[in-house]
């Protein structure tokens, strides 16, 4: 690979889920893999085997499904943790064990009460073992940022004797700055005698709103991996975004003399895959997906826009996804029509789904005149949630009263064909939506968050809820998407019903979020 290529390797699986409410079913997990091999990222690291069963299986499927990407796992300098992962991750034609260990001061002393030399064995020992399974292992000394560096030196070049391919260098918490972190990229690229031999990388968290500039400070210092997230989640600020990290090295080659092999077309719908899986919508205002991004409403900034778009653009919409035309369809539009939009988009779906997709544009196009790309992104990603059974929502009537209870009646269909009807009373309507839902099902739901983003623009855009509830002890993510809020709650909570009534069938629990056992690197 040439000097020249920096490789993308996507945590989003792993880091990013671990993000508070951003778990994944394993369904979901697949998803943003597939996606992400659409992006064509270079390795996917796509879990943490040995913290879950859970988290075991999502990454074994994943590396079963053999998408193309590296599949890497994350492990702990321990026999247990690493022989984890290759059991997951063997059946991808390319793959990877991660391993880390802390050795900064403050770890050592607080948290692994080690010293030095013990964190070094601890360090050799595990890279030999991956070395043995795999020929691509990957190490990181976990707050490496905070590590003195003549000790980080001494890590590193033991870690390559020992078989290390790729040295991943973490700002774990944040801590860096650009120049700081430059020198120390320097200095290890000066005193590691061997680290010619194997791709330096780098990991970065925002805890200051700098993991990209210190991601790109790395690069010009010699790094040649950048791990990163889509939409930078993660672990409180969340990591280095995947997509503003590749735009800047793409927008300003001229600058860094770099690629990566990102399709850069990919980016926007990667991202809305993303936000609407996990619920965490990127703020207007974030750079390359955010709605704003593109988005010109100052008079002279218009001028400009007129007169030539780059004045005011340093990048094309297009050029990460994003369509020229936002106003697509209407109520007579074809199903050749709305598959061409979809494939414009970056969707690519099978028969099954542009159908069910179709179905659920013709009903919205009954509720509004115009369909916007914001619209079909919407139906594409809650398409088949609540309707995929045993429950299908038929109807749902709602009244409110000031100063009153709010009142809710709903109607679903079985699997069997019949129909059963019940009624409820509530705080709020959403409240009371949900309360009939329960009657009729049988389970009893505790709502724990509701978030509610517009799919489009106007009095008549679609809401997208996100309901994160409680059963039986664990927690769940479900879905929605109506013209009526409410009703887009009601089939966010219904989907989530029917996932416990599904498992329950399969006697599973199905929860959402595993094991609570986690990695910070």
């Amino acid at each position: 690979m040439s000097d020249k290529r920096i490789r993308i390797f996507d945590t989003t699986l792993r880091d990013g889920e671990q993000a508070p409410g951003c778990s994944m079913t394993l369904s979901e997990k697949l998803r943003v893999a597939r996606a992400l091999a659409d992006l064509n990222v270079d390795i996917i690291e796509a879990g943490f085997p040995a913290a879950s069963p859970g988290d075991f299986e999502a990454v074994k499927a994943i590396a079963d499904e053999n998408f193309g990407p590296t599949i890497c796992g994350l492990a702990r300098c321990n026999a247990g943790d690493i022989e984890k992962v290759y059991e997951a991750v063997k059946g991808a034609d390319k793959h990877r064990i991660h391993v880390f260990v802390a050795t900064s001061a403050i770890h050592r002393e607080h948290k692994l009460k080690m010293a030095k030399e013990e964190i070094i064995r601890s360090a050799v020992g595990a890279v030999r073992l991956a070395r043995e399974l795999v020929d691509d292992v990957e190490f990181s000394p976990e707050d490496a940022s905070r590590t003195e560096l003549s000790y980080l030196a001494e890590v590193v070049t033991a870690a390559i004797e020992a078989g290390a391919t790729t040295v991943n260098i973490p700002d774990t918490v944040g801590y860096t700055v650009p120049a700081e972190f430059d020198r120390l990229f320097r200095y290890l690229v000066d005193n590691v005698p061997n680290i010619d031999d194997i791709t330096l990388s780098v990991h970065c968290h925002d805890d200051l709103g700098m993991a990209v500039a210190n991601s790109l400070a790395a690069v010009s210092a010699g790094a040649r991996q950048i791990e990163c997230t889509i939409n930078g989640i993660g672990e409180r600020a969340g990591n280095c975004s995947l997509e503003e990290v590749v735009m800047a090295i793409r927008t300003r080659a001229e600058f860094f003399g770099l690629e990566t092999g990102i399709d850069t077309t990919r980016l926007y719908p990667t991202s809305r895959l993303v936000s609407s899986i996990t619920g965490m919508h990127p703020p207007r205002n974030k750079a390359i997906v955010g709605e704003n991004a593109f988005a010109h409403e100052a008079g002279i900034h218009q001028h400009g826009m007129l007169q030539h778009a780059s004045t005011y653009e340093i990048m094309r919409p297009e050029d990460v996804g994003i369509a020229k035309s936002s106003l697509v369809l209407g109520k007579h539009s074809g199903r050749h029509a709305f598959r061409d939009r979809l494939v414009e988009l970056g969707f690519e779906l099978d028969d099954f789904e542009v159908n069910r997709a179709f179905q659920e544009f013709k009903k919205l196009a009954d509720k509004k005149k115009d369909i916007y790309d914001g619209d079909l992104e919407a139906i594409v990603m809650n398409a088949g949630g609540a309707s995929s059974g045993p429950w299908t929502l038929k109807s749902l009537e709602v009244q409110t009263h000031t100063d009153q209870p709010a009142t809710a009646a709903v109607t679903l269909i079985g699997e069997d064909g019949r129909e059963v009807e019940d009624s409820a009373h509530g705080d709020g309507p959403v409240a009371a939506a949900v309360q009939a839902l329960e009657r009729v099902t049988g389970l009893e739901l505790t709502l724990r968050n509701f978030e509610l983003h517009s799919a489009s623009i106007g009095e008549d855009a679609q809401g997208e809820v996100t309901v994160t509830v409680a059963y039986d002890g664990q927690s769940f993510r479900g879905h929605g998407a109506s013209v009526d809020i409410v009703e887009a709650g009601a089939r966010a909570c219904l989907e989530v019903m029917n996932r416990i009534l599904r498992g329950q069938r399969r006697g599973v629990a199905g929860s959402d979020t595993g094991d609570s056992s986690r990695a910070t690197i």
